[in-house]
């Protein structure tokens, strides 16, 4: 009775050591977690403060179109805001080309002109233009306003993306 006595002491103590390891394997392991995000349409992120919220620019070339969907910080969820446009500066060869996003009504989701998390733009100069530095000149999200927003296209501004 001693022997499976002191046999089931060492055995539990032998667990116990076991998952004394295990634990710490996995502090460490999430001590080493990479925060990053993925653009849902696979398209360029601009981030808003300190991740706060997104914009994600998705590019149509053949068509000259440029998407902006307002996310939140994580890029997982739509944002709905109010604008009634979205004004982007882009530096092409060393001029301005000024791309005015107007809201996009959505029956499916509901969203509206005035309560919208997709805006779009047209120009024929992005049929041939695929790289560019831009401003987002303004825009509101959850009553923080975010002013004269750098990035470049495609690239974006979040340095935690993963495409």
């Amino acid at each position: 009775m001693k022997t499976i006595i002191l046999f089931c002491i060492t055995l539990a103590a032998g667990f116990a050591g076991g998952c004394s390891k295990t634990e710490t394997g996995t502090t460490a392991r999430a001590g080493a977690h990479h925060h990053e995000h993925h653009p849902p349409h696979g398209g360029t992120p601009v981030e808003l403060g300190e991740e706060a919220n997104h914009v994600e620019f998705v590019f149509d070339a053949p068509n000259g179109k440029l998407r902006a969907f307002v996310l939140d910080g994580e890029l997982e969820n739509f944002v709905r805001i109010a604008a009634p446009s979205l004004e982007v500066t882009a530096t092409v060869s060393e001029h301005k080309e000024k791309l005015i996003f107007l809201p996009v009504a959505n029956r499916a989701t509901g969203e509206t002109v005035s309560d919208t998390s997709l805006f779009e733009v047209q120009a024929d100069w992005l049929k041939t233009t695929p790289t560019f530095d831009a401003v987002l000149k303004e825009i509101a999200v959850h009553g923080k306003t975010y002013t004269n927003i750098a990035f470049n296209f495609p690239k974006g501004s979040d340095e935690n993306i993963k495409k």
